[in-house]
């Protein structure tokens, strides 16, 4: 006969997979959704401020919404003067690739034998076999990009809404509660957007500063349009894990096809591990902390359970939404042992912060 805990614990596994089960199979309506809950927290002071100047609601709600496209409008305009650059060069571009392709030909040649006008023929039957697959691509890009549109509205029109109606949304969660619940669910309100705040702002200013070093560090190593390159190798941290190695690899690539200097890729190499050493070590210590309180081992986790939910979308949102979710669990007496298990070890918790918070409370 089973145990009253063993029952507890295959209802929440029970829970957790109707949860997924859910999440993947509407993954349509709850991704623009998502963000814009999670894009309505971050701007919640934005709209506070202006209230406390003599905005009404709407007009306050409004404006925040402004001043997001403003500057999600103005990293766009950034990348495209910096692309239009890009594309003058493209001429010189083709001449290197091509130069790369020539060398590459010659190495198969001599390496294995395959004569250039063989490896030629092999290149026409596989581009032959792949046109098809190739217009089936453009066709999924296309409607792929329509698709983003869509959402791009459905997320402002979602953060708009959250933002302006975030009183009666509270409302309708305290009214579902009992009376002895209330109390406990506005904290849990008030923390879990407090929290999404600070960690979403942090991230934030972690990545400015990383537009900042990666800007240096590839300009002194000679990559042309550095900037550009570093704001793409600073936006794809919203990625963990994946999306710094990613920005990376594509600047390689590109230093490859502008120039034959091994040194400048030499350079870019250098360049991502000293700012890797001081992301780990300083600023994620110092600027995003340790505030949403989680075991590394579950953030790794959750990152690859949201890819597979929601592709690049699971993975931007997964670590904030395990956040909240970790807020839930501790104020909730059947989930604190969940709770206790997604959070760091006792030895890390406490005002003691991590090892370089320590070290620098300990110099003051």
């Amino acid at each position: 006969m089973a145990t009253p805990h063993l029952d507890r614990t295959l209802r929440i596994l029970l829970i957790f997979v109707l949860v997924f089960g859910i999440l993947y199979l509407g993954a349509p309506v709850f991704i623009p959704l998502t963000f814009g809950a999670v894009l309505a927290m971050l701007l919640l002071p934005v709209c506070h401020w202006l209230q406390r100047l003599g905005l009404n609601n709407g007009f306050a709600s409004v404006l925040s919404l402004i001043a997001l496209l403003l500057l999600v409008s103005g990293l766009i305009l950034l990348l495209e003067i910096q692309l239009s650059d890009i594309a003058q060069d493209l001429s010189k571009i083709q001449q290197r690739v091509n130069g790369l392709i020539a060398h590459t030909k010659d190495y198969v040649q001599q390496t294995f034998g395959i004569s250039r006008s063989e490896q030629q023929k092999m290149i026409k039957e596989q581009q032959g076999d792949s046109m098809g697959k190739a217009a089936g691509m453009i066709t999924t890009l296309v409607g792929s990009f329509a698709g983003i549109l869509i959402d791009t509205v459905l997320v402002l029109v979602y953060t708009f809404l959250f933002i302006y109606f975030r009183a009666h949304f509270k409302s309708f969660i305290l009214r579902i509660l009992s009376r002895q619940n209330r109390e406990t669910a506005k904290d849990v309100l008030q923390n879990a957007s407090t929290v999404t705040q600070q960690y979403l702002g942090g991230l934030g200013l972690m990545i400015v500063m990383l537009w900042v070093m990666y800007g240096i560090g590839f300009s002194i190593a000679g990559v042309q349009n550095a900037l550009f390159f570093a704001v793409l190798c600073g936006i794809l941290e919203l990625v963990p894990f994946a999306g710094n190695i990613t920005g990376t690899s594509i600047t390689v690539l590109m230093a490859l096809a502008q120039s034959s200097d091994t040194r400048i890729v030499i350079g870019v190499i250098i360049t991502y591990g000293c700012v890797q050493l001081v992301q780990t070590y300083i600023l994620e210590p110092l600027v995003v902390g340790d505030r949403l309180n989680i075991n590394p081992l579950f953030t790794i986790l959750i990152i690859v359970v949201g890819e597979a939910l929601w592709g690049i979308a699971g993975m931007i949102l997964a670590v904030p939404l395990l956040g909240i979710f970790k807020i839930v669990c501790d104020n909730s007496e059947p989930l604190k042992d969940i709770g206790y298990l997604i959070g760091p070890p006792k030895e890390k918790k406490g005002e003691e912060g991590s090892f370089i918070t320590r070290l620098f409370k300990s110099n003051k």
